[in-house]
């Protein structure tokens, strides 16, 4: 057997292998660092305003303290930055030196800097924000690192008859990790305010934040390092994926070893073949096979998740807006707490889980750009029955009708774009650029969730300056920011159409990689 023949082989077995144990495994391992991920990016926004009363109350003030708009910013947002650093860097370095190489460092850098982020040097707000802001910039930078591993591992080992659905599966995780968020805090914050009792803001404005309460937010992020802790030992006893091996290493034995350990296949050894495709990203050829589609991911992943990270984070301030939350006055530091998490528990149980599942049941079915074009679409939908009646949503009787909808755009974000947009761009580029390419995607939307985060912090005040947040200017309030939110998720729809459909198709076929060595033996003859 040809070398070129016995690479086919592999990669021909691995396409038509039938689920097995460690498929399954394979979610399993890669999910739990997005159950992480996802539980450390958002459990920030379950302890904003705790840490607002604690650190910047104001004597004699009407209101609880709140973190200053520049500090909200950061410790919103430092995190998202560095996971866009993180996307970059790990990307690049998952196709330099091999994807098991690099992918115990995220898990290192999660568990460090969860563990320190619950730290502070000094007692001064100052010293607290500046070291709860270095450490979550670097937990970001390994929670980026974990994107384009997790999907590109997952890829790799995949059939194509069932790739979208475990890719998928491991990004579903993000949404068992949100529901951790809400219920870690719903089960602390329920201890403390059992052991500390404390009166509303409105009877003792002091007394209503217990000095325990400081221990309260650091035990909700340090707890992020528990479930990435479990999984350090799996991911160093996984090996390299063997397309990785074959493809990009060139070592055909490897590969074919590999396959052995977690597949149950045996191929016969042959000699190496060391050669390998000439063009390199970026370059005039990757941009005539490739530009378009990088462009289309890209730029999908950055509309949504300026539309989602706007809502996600701050879906507190909107519960506030209709009501559901009582004001904060009314409430004691550790009550209020309470009040947000089971907000963020019910919509992840409502809205974002479910999303996440049925696009994981469909998404071999009816196809990546039918999940991503339907989610898009309703997301807008949606968007747009929230703002045109938006004086109706937010009378009190109709609260409950607002929330269901809120919801639903959650549901058809999860059961569309945000779970696509992390499945095709490992599936459509070359082995050699996989992890770099679905890096730069991955960037792009965090872009996108940077500009969703800080603008709508601002974006979504109150038109009249009196009615604004303290410290805040007036903004275009929560109606016309849902408007804006509808129109990029409609110019989204049409980015979509930028990217192939790779349902059922191996991934050499969609990254056009035999062509690619076709074109180049035929060019020497």
């Amino acid at each position: 057997m040809e070398v070129k023949d016995q690479q086919n082989e592999v990669l021909s077995m691995l396409d038509t292998a039938k689920t097995q144990l460690y498929h399954l495994k394979a979610v399993v391992i890669s999910g739990m660092g997005f159950f992480t991920d996802s539980y450390d990016l958002f459990c920030i926004s379950l302890v904003t305003k705790l840490l607002g009363r604690i650190y910047y109350h104001v004597p004699g003030s009407s209101k609880p303290g709140s973190l200053p708009p520049s500090v909200a910013c950061a410790v919103n947002g430092v995190a998202l930055c560095g996971t866009l650093a993180g996307q970059l860097f790990f990307g690049w370095l998952g196709d330099k030196l091999g994807r098991k190489r690099v992918y115990g460092l995220t898990l290192i850098l999660m568990v460090g800097c969860s563990i320190c982020s619950g730290l502070s040097f000094g007692n001064s707000p100052t010293t607290v924000m500046a070291t709860l802001c270095f450490f979550r910039f670097w937990l970001g930078f390994g929670i980026g690192g974990d994107y384009p591993l997790s999907a590109t591992i997952m890829a790799e080992y995949s059939n194509k008859k069932n790739r979208g659905a475990f890719i998928a599966s491991v990004f579903a995780m993000q949404g068992f990790g949100i529901l951790a968020g809400g219920l870690v805090t719903l089960v602390i914050s329920s201890i403390f305010r059992v052991l500390y009792h404390a009166e509303p803001y409105s009877v003792d404005p002091l007394g209503s934040t217990v000095p325990q309460a400081d221990y309260v937010w650091r035990i909700i992020l340090m707890f992020g390092a528990v479930p990435a802790a479990l999984t350090f030992y799996s991911r160093m006893k996984m090996p390299e994926t063997p397309r990785y091996t074959a493809l990009v290493a060139k070592d055909q034995s490897k590969a074919c070893q590999d396959m052995a350990k977690v597949l149950n296949l045996e191929i016969k050894e042959q000699s190496q073949d060391n050669k390998s495709s000439s063009f390199g990203l970026f370059s005039k050829e990757f941009l005539r096979r490739h530009g378009k589609h990088l462009l289309g991911t890209a730029m999908c992943w950055l509309l949504l998740d300026i539309a989602y990270y706007s809502q996600n984070l701050f879906q507190k301030d909107i519960f506030s807006a209709v009501g559901w939350l009582p004001s904060a006055s009314s409430m004691s530091a550790l009550d209020e707490l309470f009040r947000i998490a089971r907000a963020q528990t019910l919509i992840a149980l409502c809205g974002t889980i479910p999303g996440y599942w049925v696009t994981v049941v469909l998404i071999d079915r009816i196809g990546r750009l039918a999940v991503q074009l339907i989610g898009f679409f309703f997301m807008t939908v949606f968007m747009l029955a929230l703002a045109a009646p938006y004086h109706h949503w937010i009378r009190p009787e109709n609260n409950i009708g607002f929330i269901v909808m809120y919801a639903l755009t959650f549901f058809f974000a999860n059961f569309g774009p945000n779970a696509t947009t992390f499945v095709v761009p490992v599936e459509i580029f070359p082995a050699r650029f996989r992890s770099t390419c679905h890096g730069i995607s991955a960037a792009a939307g965090k872009l996108g969730a940077i500009i969703g985060a800080f603008g709508f912090l601002y974006a979504a005040q109150n038109q009249d300056p009196a009615k604004a947040d303290p410290g805040y200017p007036a903004g275009i309030g929560m109606q016309n920011a849902l408007y804006v939110l509808a129109a990029i998720n409609v110019i989204g729809f049409f980015f979509t159409f930028l990217v192939p459909e790779s349902k059922g198709k191996s991934l050499e076929e969609m990254s056009r990689e035999n062509e690619v060595e076709l074109e180049e033996q035929s060019s020497m003859v």
